[in-house]
């Protein structure tokens, strides 16, 4: 029997240190694992020494600043991550295992604002697919993470806004998924999904303060401070689509005026390119215009940016972050879009939160969200901050993929 504070307690909790540090980062040299946990280097290579005899983790010689060093990482065996991504016109699903490497991954186009009950059994036919793709028997999947493009309450894994998806009022999507998987599933909002993607293995690696702003279908921002999401008590927080920037300006569908979703929103900047361009046109083709040098896209991706930067410029003077990193749809404009984000961004916000910010655009594309909904069920098997992973992890051969959302 343990008691507190005995030898065998004593150890068994550093074990468990281990094991969250490498599941929180996937790989590991043994020397970062010391530095993660504060454990000594004697302590870890006892350890890594037993999980490994224990077939926990697999070790690997690798090299670290030129010199050899022990990689360890989760055994590829000790359980399987579903990932879920709910775009508003798509649905992408990702398996991986604990080690943080991605076995099987797929998207398909999908109204999810339809209706919740189509887009979740969409869900859960293409996990199917993908776990049997992939080899896995579904007793090994020990989680699954699920985006959703609103905001979500912590608490209940309840909607917190039915004005954004209209086809989802009075449902739950964490209980709803769990229902037809019979796995545990952890909900957030498509935003933070994409600041936890690029944290653990994109842009935002090795950087504790970040925010991360998606221009899709809507505006919305994941913010991670010392290292981890932070959602608010409502889980609201980063709704940065619904900052006003003119009292006067269009009605939102929120029901105020002038938020900066009504400047920058395919829906409402579409519509100013109809005369010269045609009523057919997307986002994405406005990006690729843009980039090929296209006069009027290149002026609406630009004001597009502007405003972005204006609402960026008031994130910094709160939250002061080391770096922003651009993602959705605009990230594919590169420095079109980056210009004048850093340009507003230097009229509006403070000199000295200016002068340190980091713009950048997202590494993950479009993988972003899933990727961060893997993270998001790895994380919720442990309480230890996600410090990044070494790289991002390799897609296996790509499905048919959606146009964005």
């Amino acid at each position: 029997m343990q008691t507190p504070g005995s030898q065998s307690s004593l150890h068994r909790a550093n074990l468990e240190r281990v094991v969250r540090a490498v599941r929180a980062a996937g790989a590991l040299t043994q020397a970062e694992i010391a530095r993660a946990t504060g454990l000594s280097a004697a302590t870890v290579s006892n350890i890594v020494r037993e999980l490994a005899g224990l077939g926990t983790v697999d070790v690997r010689t690798t090299s670290a600043g030129g010199r050899r060093a022990r990689s360890v990482s989760l055994a590829a065996d000790a359980g399987i991550v579903v990932g879920v991504d709910l775009g508003h016109s798509h649905l992408r699903v990702a398996v991986g295992d604990l080690a943080h490497r991605v076995l099987a991954e797929d998207a398909e186009p999908i109204d999810v604002d339809a209706s919740a009950g189509e887009g979740l059994d969409r869900a859960e036919k293409l996990v199917r697919t993908l776990l049997a793709a992939a080899g896995v028997d579904r007793s090994k999947v020990v989680g699954i993470g699920l985006g959703v493009p609103g905001p979500i309450d912590q608490e209940t894994g309840a909607l917190g806004s039915t004005a954004i998806l209209p086809g989802w009022q009075g449902t739950n999507p964490r209980e709803e998924l769990a229902a037809r998987t019979g796995v545990p599933v952890h909900v957030d909002n498509d935003a933070n999904l994409g600041a936890l993607g690029e944290l653990v293995w994109g842009s935002g690696r090795g950087c504790r303060d970040l925010a991360y702003i998606k221009v899709a279908s809507g505006v919305g921002a994941g913010l991670v401070i010392d290292g981890r999401i932070y959602r608010g008590p409502g889980g609201t927080a980063g709704e940065i689509g619904h900052v006003t920037l003119d009292p006067s300006g269009p009605v939102c569908r929120c029901g105020n005026r002038g938020c900066l979703e009504t400047f920058t929103a395919a829906r409402y900047v579409l519509p100013l390119l109809h005369a010269s361009h045609g009523p057919g046109l997307t986002m994405q083709r406005v990006i690729r215009l843009a980039g090929e040098g296209d006069p009027g896209c290149r002026r609406v991706v630009g004001d597009i940016a502007g405003h972005i930067g204006t609402a960026v410029a008031q994130l910094c003077n709160l939250l002061n972050p080391d770096r922003v990193i651009l993602g959705g749809d605009l990230a594919e404009a590169g420095e079109i879009a980056l210009g004048p984000i850093r340009d507003s961004v230097g009229r509006n916000a403070i000199p000295s939160a200016a002068r340190r910010l980091e713009l950048a655009c997202g590494a993950l594309g479009e993988r972003a969200e899933v990727l961060g909904a893997l993270a998001l069920a790895l994380r919720a098997m442990g309480d230890a901050p996600l410090l990044g992973a070494p790289r991002p992890p390799a897609a296996p051969a790509p499905g048919p993929g959606p146009a964005g959302g």
